[in-house]
């Protein structure tokens, strides 16, 4: 064994925990594909989510409802290729912890088919049972309270939750359901930044906020936004980069090249010996007719 592959070893939820502890914010990403997990783990990000948000911003869809079991783990197994010390997340979709004898058995198979080191799950008080199922079998469980995108058909438009008291309440009931079922950590999404600080200073697990202000205790985003693919995000969201631009850019120039004739260039074409190239098309001395007659004239010997 290499002494590279010696000092890479994988995150676990007590990495997580004890950065909690010692204070330090934590920051997570979702991640859909090799490559990019493979980017943002040489980064240091020390959770990726491997988020149902890809139905989105990956497959095309226009929500989270039609994202599949076959969908999750497919890109989840990806991730896990290419993240080899973040904790990676499988996030179960729409329907796979109904009940929690389903939801024992599809969070097992992110773990065992797909390589993941723990699930999430939406909802607080309505999936405690199901949470705690799960983190009953053995498999680590993050939570996901505020705005649930599995739920929005019965919720209705995006917008913030917990601005009005019987909504805040819920939520803190929700949170501290969450954190009595088992789970290591839980998502605040879409919340008002005063309620998401007082949730967290009222559970022992991190909070990780997805427009629920500075005060949780880490923050995760969805990587087409930070890395700037669309021209339009969410407010919650910061592009730290303009790939969208980048990409267009380089796409534009490249399909100019090609018109114009100018690549590909020497640089990236590969030549063979002409000599060797004739003889492939027939036109070496080797190719020569058989019935021709040689320039010394025909032997004396040969039969006629």
């Amino acid at each position: 064994m290499s002494a590279t592959a010696e000092t890479i070893r994988r995150l676990t939820v007590n990495d997580i925990a004890k950065l909690h502890a010692e204070g330090e914010r934590i920051a997570m990403l979702t991640a859909y594909d090799y490559p990019t997990a493979k980017l943002l783990d040489e980064a240091g990000i020390p959770m990726l989510l491997v988020g149902d948000s890809l139905g989105r911003v990956i497959l095309g869809y226009e929500n989270e409802i039609p994202v599949s079991m076959a969908d999750m783990l497919h890109h989840t197994a990806a991730v896990t290729r290419g993240a080899k010390h973040a904790l990676v997340i499988g996030d179960m979709p729409f329907l796979s912890y109904a009940t929690s004898e389903a939801a024992v058995a599809n969070a097992g198979r992110f773990l065992a088919e797909a390589g993941a080191q723990a699930v999430k799950l939406e909802g607080g008080v309505r999936s405690g049972r199901s949470m705690e199922a799960v983190v009953r079998a053995g498999i680590p469980v993050m939570g996901h309270i505020g705005w649930t995108p599995q739920a929005a058909n019965a919720a209705g438009k995006v917008r913030v939750l917990g601005k009005n008291r019987d909504q805040g309440r819920a939520l803190l009931q929700d949170a501290l359901a969450v954190q009595e079922a088992g789970a290591f950590a839980i998502v605040l999404e879409l919340v008002p930044e005063q309620l998401a600080a007082a949730i967290t200073e009222r559970l022992h697990i991190p909070t990780i906020g997805i427009g629920a202000g500075a005060g949780c205790s880490g923050q995760v985003q969805v990587v087409t936004d930070l890395l700037g693919f669309d021209a339009w995000r969410p407010r919650h969201a910061k592009a730290y980069a303009d790939l969208r631009g980048t990409i267009l850019e380089a796409a534009r120039a490249y399909a100019s090249d090609v018109a114009a004739g100018t690549f590909p260039a020497a640089e990236q074409t590969v030549r063979m010996d002409d000599a060797v190239l004739d003889e492939v098309l027939g036109r070496g001395s080797s190719d020569r007719p058989a019935g021709s007659i040689p320039v010394g004239g025909i032997p004396l010997d040969r039969d006629l």
